[in-house]
């Protein structure tokens, strides 16, 4: 069917949001707190919002701090540990507490218990070597403000204590070593989405509509983006036209990158990685763990895949989830195609490709082994983290699916980045969002980026920028540097968002 042109005469929208997950809210309601005025439109292939990667069942649903991720805190070659990301990364989930604890104090959140909970967050490792890598760790971690009051115990009495399954019935030879830090977070982002969205729709000149697919993107002379649009219900396409257009379609990203046409888009691929939970069925076992923890990933496996024995609060319930198991499938999104990493090929991606899956060749027979895993294997993976667990008490659960990014390298030729990835065009009128992990944590920290790199002169103006230090009041400013200032912004979250509730 010939798609229709809108009129002219119809108005553009300031803004089109391509996705209905925690990135498109998250800068939809940014860019409505900064100039109520603004007109946004937005689509969503599916029939419901958050219903991929922003969903509790898959993600981790970790207030990513680097409290316990332990691949944010890599050895040097000299043995010293290197915390310039742990730092980064913890920065940015404190701009993201900030934010949402402005718009419960501005009435557009909802009561905060519906998303975000403390919960510790630990680091737990077992072996001569790797005891002594997280001691280096966590006197390396206090040496910055954002993570004091994390304490250190290589006593297995002590340990039992804060995680008594994970103790009970290891070998009492065997030296062990965890990190604890009472002020973690457990987040619900697909109910944070949501509420994001609710609020988002209530406000002036916004359009939300599911059931929609981005079918293809034109920009004209003047600049003006036109996007076909295909109503999956009905089967009909129609052309809308944006200013600025945001892409935040999770793994759907890519190819959708690659159909805009802008230079900055060439070289870049994806490599799809699955994942699974086991998660337990029994009240008693659930009741028995307080706390999300993390441990050592596999030689070669990706960040995602970090091992960790994780407390939940989904849809009202405490629940208990081990994992995640890797998997490789060719889909880009969980409820995608199998012939989306095949479509995703052109020429100007294949070299990165190549170079990126021969110096990844590691990944690869990680991914292999995971996907050939028995039951029985898995349960032996689980019985490291918890090692009286029985298997009748678990089930396999199918996680969310996440495309790690791969992009051009003159070096290498190609190169596989494990973290996210924005992708702007020269003028500023278009912006993708690539990769995963720490995904959702980070998505106020990289959408204040966003604003500023595409929106310039607005987000320089005062009026932007007293706006911006409202909702974020750390904005600007280096929590790591400032311990004052992280105590200060810390207090105001912790009592905003009820984080003792």
């Amino acid at each position: 069917m010939t798609p229709t042109d809108s009129s002219p005469a119809k108005p553009v929208a300031d803004v089109i949001l391509i996705g209905a997950g925690i990135m498109s809210a998250t800068l939809g309601v940014l860019l409505k707190a900064l100039d109520p005025n603004l007109t946004i439109a937005g689509y969503e292939r599916l029939d419901a919002v958050a219903a991929e990667s922003s969903d509790a069942w898959n993600n981790a649903g970790t207030g990513h701090s680097a409290f316990c991720e332990l691949n944010y805190t890599p050895e040097r070659p000299d043995g010293s540990i290197d915390i310039s990301k742990a730092d980064k990364i913890a920065e940015q989930f404190e701009l993201s507490k900030q934010f949402w604890a402005s718009l419960v104090q501005e009435g557009q959140l909802p009561d905060p218990t519906a998303f975000i909970h403390t919960i510790p967050h630990m680091s737990f490792v077992w072996g001569a070597a790797n005891v002594e890598y997280l001691r280096k760790r966590h006197a390396a971690l206090l040496h910055s403000p954002l993570f004091q009051g994390m304490e250190l115990s290589t006593d297995p009495a002590r340990i039992a204590q804060w995680i008594p399954l994970v103790m009970a019935g290891r070998d009492p030879a065997e030296p062990v070593a965890a990190t604890y830090m009472p002020i973690g977070t457990d987040v619900n982002f697909g109910n944070l989405t949501r509420a994001l969205f609710d609020q988002l729709k209530t406000q002036p000149d916004v359009q939300f509509q599911l059931g929609q697919e981005v079918e293809d993107f034109r920009q004209k002379e003047d600049g003006i983006w036109r996007l076909k649009v295909k109503d999956l219900a009905s089967d009909e396409t129609r052309i809308v036209r944006g200013r600025f257009v945001f892409i935040g379609a999770g793994g759907g990203s890519l190819p959708l990158l690659e159909k805009s046409g802008i230079p900055e888009a060439n070289g870049f691929g994806g490599f799809p990685v699955s994942g699974q939970w086991l998660k337990c069925q029994n009240p008693a076992v659930i009741a028995r763990h307080e706390a999300k923890v993390y441990g050592k990933p596999a030689v070669g496996s990706p960040p995602m895949s970090m091992p960790h024995l994780d407390t939940r609060q989904i849809n009202g319930r405490k629940e208990l989830l081990f994992g995640p198991y890797a998997g490789f499938s060719t889909k880009f999104l969980k409820q995608g195609s199998y012939t989306d990493l095949f479509k995703s090929i052109e020429l100007g991606n294949i070299r990165p490709l190549l170079y990126a899956g021969a110096r990844n060749l590691g990944l690869t027979r990680y991914l292999i082994g995971q996907v050939l895993q028995s039951p029985q294997q898995r349960t032996a993976a689980l019985r490291e983290y918890y090692p009286e667990a029985n298997p009748a008490d678990w089930q396999l659960e199918v996680a969310g699916q996440r495309v790690q990014v791969i992009k051009k390298d003159k070096k290498q030729g190609g190169v596989l980045e494990f973290g996210t990835e924005m992708v702007t065009a020269a003028d500023g009128s278009i912006t993708a969002l690539l990769g995963a992990s720490p995904g959702a944590s980070t998505a106020v920290a990289i959408m204040l980026d966003l604003v500023q790199k595409c929106f310039p002169a607005r987000a320089a103006s005062p009026e932007w920028q007293a706006r911006l230090r409202e909702l974020v009041p750390s904005f600007g400013q280096r929590l790591a540097d400032n311990p004052a200032l992280t105590t200060a912004v810390r207090e105001r979250s912790r009592q905003t968002l009820k984080l003792d509730a």
